[in-house]
C-alpha cells in the first residue's frame, strides 16, 4: 500500500485499544482471529527472512486479521476519540516531514498494515504514555534499519537527518536498530538482568550502528531511556489474544524479558499495563490449522536461540557487528 509520511494513518482497533488502555491485554473472548488470505510476505519487512521453516513460522504468526464485535469496536472508538480530544498530538516539523516524504522509502508492509502505520502508532503511544521524552524517536526508530535488513534511507543521508532532530533524538534514533538486535541476540539482556541490582551504576554502552557499522556509545542514563522506547515498540508485535498458547511468540518473549528487566532495575518509566498470561492453553476465537497449533508448542528456549541465530545472520550479511561493551561505574 502506498502511503505518504505526511498523512497520519488511522490506527487499527488493536492499536487504539493499546493507546487507550495504556498497555497490552489478552483480548481472548473479545476478538475473532482469522488467517489473512493470499498473504505475501515478500511485501513486508520480513521479505529478507531466509529458510523455508523460518518463513513458514513467521507467516503463520503475522498473517492474521483481528475482528471485533460491533459493541467492542464502538467502545474502543469512543474511548480513543475521547483520548485524542484530551491529549493533543504534537505537530511534526514541516522540514522533517518533507525529508520523510522526499528522501525516505516507507513503501513496505509491516506485521499489521503498513510500515508507517507502525511508526505512527509508536509515536502516539509515546505521546500518551511516555511524555517524559520525545515521541519523535518512536516515529523514526527504524529509519536507520529494521531487524531484517530493510532500510528506509541511505547512510549518506544521515547528516541531513541529524539537522532535523535534536541531539537527544538522534542518539536514540541511531542506536535503536542496534539495541533491538542486541536484545534479540540475548547476551545483553542476560547481562543486564544479572546486574539489575546496580542499574544506576551503568556508565556507558558501546555498540555498532546497524546501517554502516560505525561505533556508537550511549550513557547509562540514555540506555535505560532507550529500553523504554524498545518495550513500547514491541507492544505492536504482541499476539492479540490467547497469550498462554502464544508464550513462545518471539516478540512476546522479548516483551516479557524487557518488562521484567525494567521492573527489576527500577527503570520502567513508560506507562505499560500488563498482566502475565495464566490459565489453560487454548486458542479461543482463533481459526488456525494443525501446523500453527504445533508452532505454539515450540519451547521458549529454542525460539529464543533461533531468533538469536537469525539476527546474527542478518547482521553478518551487511557487515554489522553485534558486539557490545557495558561499562559500570
Amino acid at each position: 500500500m502506498k502511503q505518504s509520511a505526511a498523512e497520519r494513518p488511522d490506527p487499527t482497533l488493536l492499536r487504539k485499544a493499546a493507546i487507550v488502555n495504556g498497555g497490552v491485554a489478552d483480548h481472548a473472548g473479545r476478538v475473532r482471529i482469522e488467517p489473512i488470505k493470499n498473504f505475501d510476505m515478500n511485501r513486508t519487512i520480513f521479505q529478507t527472512l531466509e529458510g523455508a521453516l523460518p518463513r513458514f513460522i513467521m507467516k503463520r504468526r503475522i498473517a492474521k486479521d483481528v475482528f471485533w464485535s460491533d459493541t467492542e469496536a464502538k467502545k474502543i472508538e469512543a474511548a480513543y476519540a475521547e483520548t485524542r480530544e484530551s491529549v493533543e498530538l504534537p505537530e511534526v516539523s514541516d522540514d522533517l516531514v518533507r525529508f520523510l516524504v522526499d528522501e525516505c522509502d516507507f513503501d513496505v508492509e509491516h506485521a499489521e498494515g503498513s510500515f508507517l502505520d507502525h511508526l505512527y502508532f509508536g509515536f502516539e503511544y509515546a505521546v500518551q504514555h511516555y511524555p517524559q521524552h520525545s515521541p519523535i524517536v518512536m516515529l523514526l526508530h527504524s529509519i536507520l534499519g529494521t531487524g531484517t535488513n530493510t532500510f528506509a534511507m541511505e547512510a549518506s543521508k544521515i547528516p541531513q537527518l541529524k539537522e532535523l532532530v535534536t541531539d537527544f533524538e538522534f542518539r536514540h534514533i541511531e542506536a535503536f536498530p542496534s539495541v533491538l538486535r542486541l536484545l534479540y541476540v540475548g547476551e545483553l539482556v542476560d547481562e543486564l538482568q544479572a546486574n539489575a541490582h546496580r542499574a544506576d551504576q551503568l556508565k556507558s554502552v558501546k555498540m555498532h550502528r546497524v546501517i554502516d557499522n560505525a561505533p556508537i556509545e550511549m550513557s547509562g542514563e540514555d540506555f535505560w531511556i532507550q529500553l523504554n522506547y524498545q518495550i513500547m515498540h514491541v507492544i505492536d508485535f504482541l499476539p492479540a489474544a490467547n497469550w498462554v498458547a502464544h508464550q513462545s511468540d518471539t516478540s512476546f518473549i522479548l516483551f516479557r524479558e524487557l518488562y521484567d528487566l525494567l521492573e527489576k532495575a527500577g527503570h520502567r518509566d513508560a506507562h505499560i499495563d500488563y498482566t502475565p498470561a495464566s490459565g489453560p492453553r487454548k486458542l479461543e476465537g482463533e481459526n488456525v490449522g494443525l501446523a500453527t497449533r504445533l508452532i505454539t508448542h515450540l519451547p521458549v528456549s529454542i525460539v529464543r536461540k533461533k531468533a538469536a541465530e537469525s539476527i546474527r545472520n542478518f547482521s553478518e550479511r551487511i557487515g554489522h557487528s553485534v558486539s557490545y561493551t557495558l561499562t559500570w561505574a
